[in-house]
């Protein structure tokens, strides 16, 4: 295949701009276009969820009654097709009993019951597409668990396919903390047998099954968001029990750091906010800074005064533990903080009980709002990530764009893009905090207000974080690294 474009097939559960819960849906989103910029053929198979219905996407139909094996049974699903930006294809799986539901994944009370049935037929049902659409994929991407059987069912069930015989599989790992686990019992509704793959080698995981170890063992490369979160992921403190799988790979094990888009993430032409700014002419930042508590109902203070926030799923993975044992501390620093997010019933209900009793001075949004984010992004002064541990995360690199000052505890992506401030040097970008502890939170935010207090520093800070560079292309170039050498491996290269 020496100078023919390489043809990869993008599997996952969520892309923006069709369908999203986290971090994943942006990166399936953005690094299909950076790819396709690097000349490759790129198409993406993802389920047709009830939200993406609602859209009213533009599109066809491009296949009727496809027949899918279903462990013992064959099943029927018919496929949409529309497109992201530059003519990519998208194809949605639809089968109504699966997909058509309020929600991605569950309900507040947990876990759909039969994701184990939906995640495996949209596997099976994308592997079948791409045989009548005649799509011979050199690189199959899966993401996350929920396309983590691929790699197994190609040594399976379809090890004998010819469409497939050249294909190669990458699995990225975005998020450890969600491993697909289900009961060993319902192996065969996934298309494997228990002689060849439920074992400790393969997908058995103390006693279960687990789509996640099923990508990571069975895939020919293993990436995962971000150098330092590829490193801890292998010791015991971040491996979550596959700390022993992931070292016996390490040879195979990547770790790149996510990218944004900066045409949906910049100040200079951001559409959600009230005035645009760059580090030349940074005017407009404050002029965001009053809108924003304006529309929050903070006290007017604020606009000479600190101002924090945080955009962020609501529960202890992201530290919010540790914002509430301090909250009383923060607004005794006479900073403000207005907080974007849903998530941990506890945790919201301990913001609303001090934002109720400090009118003016936490400013709390329940849920999602796209165009809010980046208001709160251009608005405040701080941004806070207190996460356990944080892959790659993503918000403090639009906080870096956006000149808004990051504090954030060492861990995975977040100490692979924020460099601590050296105020003898005049280098670095932001804040960063060791022990997951109250007392080192707190203490890192106050350092970044003793520099808030210094109008000329505060500034050299906001330059040096408006200057990094985080874009796609730079993490495509080494995904396509990543690709040639599987490819090599298996001698399709030349």
């Amino acid at each position: 295949m020496t100078g023919n474009p390489i043809k990869v097939l993008f599997l996952s559960p969520e892309v923006v701009p069709f369908a999203k819960s986290g971090g994943l849906a942006d990166v399936a989103g953005s690094l299909p276009l950076a790819l396709k910029r690097m000349g490759m053929d790129v198409v993406l198979v993802m389920p047709y969820y009830r939200t993406i219905k609602d859209k009213h996407l533009k599109g066809r139909w491009v296949v009727k009654d496809l027949e899918v094996p279903f462990g013992n049974d064959r099943l029927q699903a018919d496929v949409f097709m529309t497109s992201l930006a530059k003519g990519i294809p998208v194809y949605l799986i639809d089968r109504e009993d699966l997909y058509d539901r309020p929600n991605l994944y569950g309900t507040p009370r947990g876990d759909y019951y039969d994701n184990l049935e939906r995640f495996a037929f949209f596997a099976h049902a994308s592997l079948c597409l791409m045989e009548s659409i005649d799509f011979r994929p050199d690189i199959i991407h899966c993401h996350d668990w929920q396309s983590g059987l691929i790699p197994a069912i190609l040594k399976g069930p379809y090890g004998r396919s010819k469409h497939f015989s050249r294909t190669a599989t990458i699995f990225t790992i975005h998020n450890l903390g969600y491993q697909g686990l289900f009961p060993a019992q319902k192996l065969p509704i996934t298309g494997l047998d228990y002689r060849n793959f439920f074992h400790a080698d393969g997908l058995e995981f103390w006693g279960n099954m687990s789509l996640l170890k099923s990508g990571i063992v069975y895939a020919d490369a293993v990436t995962t968001v971000s150098p330092t979160y590829s490193m801890e992921i292998q010791t015991s403190e971040y491996g979550m029990g596959m700390e022993g799988i992931l070292q016996y790979r390490q040879e195979f094990l990547y770790g790149i750091l996510n990218g944004i888009d900066y045409h949906q993430w910049d100040p200079a032409k951001d559409k959600h906010i009230p005035e645009t700014y760059y580090p030349n002419r940074m005017k407009g930042k404050m002029k965001c800074k009053d809108a924003l508590i304006q529309e929050m109902n903070m006290d007017a203070s604020f606009k000479n005064k600190p101002l924090a926030g945080m955009i962020s799923r609501l529960d202890n993975q992201k530290g919010l533990d540790l914002l509430v044992a301090i909250l009383e501390k923060i607004l005794a620093l006479d900073m403000g903080l207005i907080i974007l997010g849903a998530g941990d019933v506890k945790i919201q209900r301990a913001i609303r009980k001090t934002a109720d009793h400090h009118p003016g001075r936490v400013g709390l949004y329940i849920g999602f709002n796209e165009p809010l984010a980046h208001r709160i992004m251009a608005g405040v002064d701080i941004f806070l990530i207190p996460s356990r541990y944080e892959p790659c995360g993503l918000t403090q690199m639009y906080a870096l764009k956006y000149g808004t000052v990051p504090v954030a505890r060492a861990t995975g992506g977040l100490q692979d893009t924020i460099i601590p401030f050296d105020k003898s040097t005049g280098e670095g970008n932001g804040f960063l905090f060791g022990p997951h502890a109250a007392e080192a939170f707190l203490a890192s935010i106050e350092q970044a207000l003793e520099c808030y207090k210094d109008p000329q520093t505060w500034k050299r800070i906001q330059s040096n974080g408006m200057q990094a560079d985080f874009s796609w292309d730079r993490s495509a170039e080494m995904y396509t690294e990543v690709y040639q050498t599987v490819l090599k491996k298996r001698n399709i290269l030349a």
